[in-house]
């Protein structure tokens, strides 16, 4: 299902505001199945620079699912099916820290997952399976983030560790200063679930979070309103739209594996021993999972 493990096939998942990517050349979109249901939307396949590239609209076409209404297990599963080696989701996020203000890139390193109403796991009865979460992202991804933002002069930061919460609410004001003592420094809905299915998937994943707003812990700003949201997230959109072709063209068609060995994890993972998975959970896992179960040859 991915590509061979020297050739580069780029994913992006956009978030709120960034439904389609510019300077993609053959741009096609293709409709794929999943056994876990349908994705947001079709999935735009094209190049920029010789450099494959996948773009998934996360929210579906028009903005239709709220962040718990996303099927994330469909969309990773999608992507993997169309080839993806490394995944990057762009996405809007509120900022616990002065410094992050508005219009800020955090490059995200780190995660603390609120999320309960939703499928995290692609794995479950049947086939069982643990997948190291210590270090979320894939570093190669994240460093040629940081240096596109640095080459664009977009204000970011090089790390950050991102709460997610459910929604579709935004965090009441005890909430939001309870997250800045944990020491996180953005907040969204969706990100930390991406992350959980894409190791099982056993794709590299990065994270590009863009600052709408302060939350409503900042008692000089106005709690969280979409309206102001929505003038911030429209300029964030403008500096995607300009990273994204730069950060293809920086991590080029040629790729080394994850120095996290992300591509193999499931090898240590994978606890049901093979005479005791059910087929049919096997069926499902033939896309995310299927190098991992197919029966070893000598």
């Amino acid at each position: 299902m991915a590509g061979d493990a020297a050739s580069r096939v780029l994913g992006f998942i956009g978030g709120s505001g960034l439904y389609a990517v510019d300077g993609v050349e053959r741009a096609e979109e293709r409709e794929i199945e999943t056994p876990w249901g349908r994705p947001s939307g079709p999935i735009v396949f094209g190049s920029i620079d010789d450099v494959p590239v996948r773009f998934l609209a996360r929210h579906g076409p028009g903005h239709t699912l709220p962040p718990a209404g996303v099927n994330y297990r469909a969309n990773i599963d999608a992507m993997k099916r169309a080839g993806v080696t490394d995944l990057i989701s762009v996405s809007a996020c509120g900022s616990f820290r002065e410094d992050l203000a508005p219009g800020t890139f955090v490059i995200v390193d780190q995660f603390i997952d609120r999320s309960v109403h939703r499928d995290n796991s692609f794995f479950g009865a049947g086939c069982v399976a643990h997948v190291s979460m210590a270090q979320p992202i894939c570093p190669t991804l994240a460093a040629a983030a940081a240096a596109a933002c640095e080459a664009l002069a977009i204000p970011h930061a090089p790390v950050g560790t991102y709460l997610c919460m459910d929604g579709p609410q935004f965090s009441t004001r005890a909430e939001s200063h309870l997250y800045r003592s944990w020491g996180c420094d953005v907040i969204g809905m969706t990100n930390a679930t991406e992350a959980k299915l894409a190791r099982e998937a056993e794709l590299p994943y990065a994270s590009i979070a863009m600052v709408t707003d302060y939350d409503c812990w900042h008692e000089e700003e106005e709690a969280v309103e979409v309206g102001r949201i929505l003038e911030v997230m429209r300029a964030n959109v403008e500096k995607a739209k300009r990273l994204v072709p730069m950060l293809a063209r920086n991590l080029g068609p040629a790729r080394a594996p994850s120095p996290l060995g992300v591509e193999t994890c499931l090898d240590q993972a994978i606890i049901t021993p093979p005479e005791a998975r059910d087929p049919a959970m096997l069926k499902k896992l033939d896309a995310v999972a299927g190098r991992a179960l197919r029966p070893q040859t000598n």
